[in-house]
């Protein structure tokens, strides 16, 4: 049990912690494979696919680090860190720390070079469920982000989309997938500043989804994997802050990967691991077309 004094501190220490943990995950992000950058292609109805070649990721390592007494901050004397919270937080990051586990992708795919827009939806689907649409955003809503759909919803518009084009085969990335290609090679994560040039979030605007492809590409040329609309992936949730190395085979709902326009820098990150149903008004997809 901890007690009210720990609770008191605790709640400092898990602010510290997320601070301590951005800016050492590039432990975290550690990547093994060979990229051939630039290979393409495009389906009948516009969508463009990059080719993610295989590879290996060290997942959801957890590095919590503390500070070094003594506590030099100019702050009130009463705030400052004690002895016995030095030795409290060292006590938490030894408890919460986590070493991580190795994914490897042992099969190319070709996954969205962007997320489904409203018009690629309404050509296969017929419809566009979309909140953010006609006069809520600025310029042509066909180019924004299908928003306000469902996992089941995702599954449906997969089933057409193999209808019409039976020469290929769609789906959901799964969560390692949805990351391997996120991270695309990077060694750490994006720094607070940078993120703004990636990705729409909180911090740069608070209003509706944006047109797909706007800001940088990441590395694999892949455009917003942080930001704008939340995307669904096939795993269920396993109700972790982290995923497991096998992802369970049944659950109540799916993973969310990659923020959205209202997500602040701590969810729009390649590893946070959340779940649906979300807001539903900014919550979106991408799929991967089989390389086979």
């Amino acid at each position: 049990m901890i007690s009210i004094i720990e609770r008191h501190h605790l709640k400092y220490l898990m602010s510290l912690f997320l601070t301590m943990f951005v800016l050492h995950s590039s432990l975290s992000a550690q990547q093994i494979g060979t990229q051939k950058l630039g290979v393409e292609i495009e389906n009948e109805i516009g969508m463009e696919f990059v080719l993610i070649d295989p590879g290996s990721m060290l997942v959801g390592r957890y590095e919590i680090k503390c500070p070094s007494p003594p506590d030099s901050r100019n702050v009130d004397e009463r705030v400052r860190w004690t002895a016995a919270d030095f030795e409290l937080c060292e006590k938490l990051a030894a408890r919460d720390s986590r070493p991580g586990f190795w994914v490897t992708i042992q099969e190319s795919y070709y996954i969205g070079k962007h997320t489904v827009t409203q018009g690629q939806w309404e050509q296969v689907m017929g419809s566009n469920p979309s909140f953010f649409q006609g006069e809520r955003v600025e310029g042509d809503s066909d180019l924004h982000p299908v928003d306000n759909v469902t996992w089941a919803d995702t599954q449906e518009f997969i089933s057409r989309l193999n209808e019409l084009d039976d020469e290929a085969s769609y789906r959901l990335p799964t969560e390692f997938e949805w990351e391997y290609a996120a991270r695309a090679g990077a060694e750490e994560v994006l720094s607070w500043g940078d993120i703004r040039d990636y990705a729409w979030i909180q911090d740069t605007n608070k209003g509706t989804t944006h047109p797909v492809g706007l800001k940088k590409p990441n590395a694999w040329g892949l455009h917003d994997m942080l930001g704008n609309v939340w995307e669904w992936v096939e795993d269920y949730y396993n109700e972790k802050m982290f995923a497991d190395p096998i992802p369970p085979e049944s659950g109540t709902v799916h993973v969310l990967k990659g923020g959205s326009f209202i997500s602040d820098v701590t969810h729009a990150t390649y590893f946070f691991h959340g779940a649906g149903p979300g807001n539903g008004y900014d919550v979106g997809f991408r799929i991967v077309r089989e390389a086979y």
